[in-house]
């Protein structure tokens, strides 16, 4: 919302500076955006007339202009200047010597041997415009010699408001001049608004066929408008510091009452119209062109004005090319509306445009003020530019219009929920001041929201209303008083912090990347043809929601290798979003990690060399500790074939770990090995219970058992197996040596386990270890089919 100050203090004026009534608003809950200045600083400048303009004798472009600048003993000058609109008779802004304009100073000059002793200038020149395509031209009436910062109030400042969605209400400069009215304790002067009387019995019948989306809609006819009037200088000026160009006198009207009353309105051309206006919602195949010149088609839940024939308007949002004010009309037919917020909100979006309009009707227009706005635009269009006026048609339907229903404020509840002992009678002012219509029973106000005021609903929105006026600063920040109790940390879970420093104890870095991806990410690691799409991305490449974190984490790496990073381990913890069985869509929380470059940061002690899928695997196994857990063979789109692995624990699967696909590897020009893991965070968080053990004081024994065994048969099936079966005496069974080569047969490798026993009561004896180590034999032969190698 952008106004001028100005405009805002012909209805309230505090005694207080611009910056002072900025702060105000902005603790109140109206954030002030920014606070401008109309135009750059400049002096010296008149207003001046040209009296006459010859060719100049030497320049075809130039013209010299005789020009009268109501300056005593130096009325008429002559000014050299080669702007095209430069005629007899115009009043233009004149810039004298010694003026300071934005960043130069005039000066007396001879320009191809004519003197000039000043400028005639432009809007550009004088920072009213960012372009120009000639000088700025006056209205006649404009007073010759006077200052021309104060005929064009250039004094002024500009207010710019950042409204949030539920202060409607402040979508006009009454409404901000009202509240600025309850904030400072001021008068409020709202414009009065009288009816005004008939001089025609034309009317036009109104038909509504939606009333649930149009409760109430108003109209009349004026007919022998004069269309050719000039906007009034002060509606311009209006206009365009609150954003909006000057179109004709119609709509400027139309525009200008909208800004003062936050009430949208529109004016149709008599003669377009055949038959009655209709309110109803579109058929099926309907299409009309907007005044933006956009063609579109209808939907079925698309509100229309409408005549016999045709869509006028779309309701709420913008006027048809068809029925709109142009050159030549004569008669109109002036609408003003209130239309359900629901019907009209989410349209604008869907139709990838929006308006002055749509923006005040999805957040709800004050519908008690709907015939006095039409009343208000008659006045000022009849006043500007004549016309007869017709008697106003009103179609409502009262149980279809928002409900004002009575809220109980209590005192104590107010002090209470905000902390301070705000007195009824303090309480009782602010209501006053804020115009609600109330009634005071004991220590309860029976409160009646205003009709503009669609955010009051509940009790605490009135409390709020309270803290508002009361003052957000004046309430006392007192620190919390309880007592405190430290919370008992689980040992059986794992928190997020101590899986993160995990990962950091093992040179990772935490990244976080946007839940939205490129959809060719989910082609390429996942195949996944169907990923759920975003119905309004913020860019193209960010149109799907991920199901993998893998994609941002090689963005990254390619990121970091950009940037000369020759070692990079990353991690992420973050949500995925997969399709269910219902097809609805289900949040996943997982972790990944990648590995990249060496395995170690370069250094003098030890030999440089690629991180590989051990160096991750060992990682993966940190997080789980003590927990055990398994990896099997397993395929993953990409990943490399025979280089990838499925994560179990306790029968779950619960992740994947494997090295980029060579494929996907050269198709994000990624020069080295790119290891990759992907974990289901829950599956992280249960962790076991340490178990006390009694620490033997006996010397452990070592066997070694060396066997063959076929090239498919996995040493973790034979950990299980031999974990599963050996005695009580054995503490621990871990791989050592695996050989294929020379003496090995094609198919056969082999491999050695390194075997620790110890009892806690004695020392073991060779008979012991060897029946021990026996029964391990035993399992592998009978259920590997190994063969103890020599």
């Amino acid at each position: 919302m952008k106004f001028s100050e100005s405009w805002l203090r012909t209805f309230v004026n505090p005694s207080c500076s611009s910056d002072k009534l900025a702060h105000a608003l902005t603790m109140a809950g109206l954030e002030v955006e920014s606070v401008d200045p109309v135009a750059s600083d400049f002096d010296n400048v008149v207003v001046a007339e040209v009296l006459s303009v010859e060719k100049h004798p030497s320049a075809d472009r130039l013209k010299v202009c005789l020009v009268n600048t109501g300056q005593e003993g130096n009325e008429s000058i002559q000014i050299v200047c080669g702007a095209p609109n430069v005629c007899v008779g115009i009043k233009v802004p004149c810039a004298l010597v010694g003026a300071h304009l934005s960043d130069f100073v005039i000066k007396k000059a001879k320009l191809r041997g004519e003197e000039s002793f000043g400028m005639l200038c432009s809007a550009k020149e004088l920072g009213l415009s960012d372009a120009a395509d000639g000088l700025l031209l006056l209205p006649e009436d404009a007073p010759t010699g006077v200052n021309f910062r104060d005929y064009y109030e250039l004094d002024d400042r500009l207010f710019t408001l950042s409204l949030t969605p539920n202060r409607a209400d402040c979508l006009g400069v009454s409404g901000v001049a009202r509240e600025v009215a309850a904030i400072t304790a001021s008068i409020f002067s709202p414009v009065s608004i009288d009816a005004v009387a008939n001089e025609i019995d034309d009317i036009l019948d109104v038909q509504i066929a939606a009333p649930e989306a149009c409760p109430l809609y108003c109209g009349r006819i004026m007919r022998g408008i004069d269309l050719n009037v000039a906007t009034p200088l002060w509606m311009v000026q209006r206009l365009e510091r609150s954003g909006l160009r000057s179109i004709n006198i119609i709509v400027d009207v139309t525009n200008y009452v909208m800004l003062e009353t936050g009430q949208p309105m529109h004016a149709f051309d008599l003669s377009k119209l055949t038959g009655a206006i209709q309110v109803r919602f579109a058929q099926a195949k309907e299409q009309m062109q907007l005044l933006n010149g956009n063609q579109i088609d209808l939907a079925s839940d698309m509100l229309l004005i409408s005549d016999a024939n045709k869509p006028l308007a779309l309701a709420g949002i913008m006027g048809g090319m068809d029925s709109g004010v142009t050159e030549g009309t004569v008669d109109i037919f002036l609408e003003s509306a209130f239309f359900s917020p629901h019907i009209i909100s989410g349209k604008s979006f869907r139709l990838g445009f929006g308006s002055d309009s749509s923006h005040r009707f999805e957040r709800g227009v004050d519908y008690a003020a709907t015939r006095d706005v039409l009343e208000r635009a008659t006045q000022l269009i009849q006043e500007i530019c004549g016309g007869k006026v017709g008697p106003i048609t009103e179609a409502k339907y009262a149980l279809s219009l928002p409900q004002r229903t009575t809220v109980k404020v209590r005192t104590d509840r107010v002090q209470r929920v905000l902390g301070v002992d705000i007195t009824q009678t303090k309480i009782n002012e602010f209501f006053q001041r804020l115009q609600f219509d109330f009634s005071v029973d004991g220590q309860v106000f029976n409160v009646t929201p205003p009709s503009y005021r669609f955010d009051l609903a509940i009790e605490e929105d009135f409390i709020e209303e309270v803290a508002r006026l009361h003052g957000y600063d004046c309430i006392p920040t007192n620190a919390p008083r309880a007592n405190l109790a430290m919370l008992a940390a689980s040992e059986t879970n794992r928190s997020v912090t101590q899986i993160k420093q995990t990962l950091v104890k093992r040179d990772y870095q935490e990244v976080i990347n946007y839940a939205f991806v490129d959809a060719a990410w989910e082609t390429d690691f996942l195949k996944n043809n169907d990923p759920i799409k975003l119905k309004n991305p913020i860019a193209s490449q960010m149109s799907v929601m991920r199901s993998s974190l893998i994609g941002g984490l090689i963005a990254n790496l390619q990121f970091n290798l950009n940037r000369k990073q020759t070692r990079v381990r990353l991690f992420e913890m973050g949500c995925c979003f997969e399709r269910n069985e219902e097809d609805n869509c289900k949040q996943i929380e997982k972790l990944a990690g990648l590995c990249y470059g060496d395995a170690v940061a370069e250094q003098w002690g030890v030999s440089s060399r690629s991180v590989d899928f051990y160096d991750a695997k060992s990682d993966i196994e940190a997080l789980y500790w003590p927990q055990t857990i398994h990896f099997s063979a397993f395929e993953h789109p990409v990943l490399h074939p025979g280089k990838s692995a499925q994560i179990h624990c306790e029968d779950k699967t619960v992740g994947w770990l494997g090295e980029l696909h060579p494929h996907w590897q050269k198709e994000y020009d990624l020069p080295r090995n790119t290891i990759l893991f992907e974990l289901v965070y829950d599956a992280l968080l249960p962790k076991l219970l340490p178990v006390i053990k009694e620490i033997s004081k006996f010397q452990p024994v070592r066997r070694d058992i060396a066997i063959i065994v076929n090239n498919d048969v996995r040493v973790d099936a034979l950990l299980t197996c031999m974990f599963a079966e050996k005695k009580s005496i054995i503490s621990d069974i871990a791989l050592f040596d695996l050989y294929r080569g020379k003496g090995m047969e094609n198919n056969k490798k082999s491999l050695a386990f390194r075997v620790l026993l110890q009892d806690t009561d004695k020392t073991l004896t060779d008979e012991e270890a060897d029946a021990a180590i026996a029964g391990l034999i035993k399992v592998l032969e009978d259920k590997f089919d190994a063969t103890l190698r020599n």
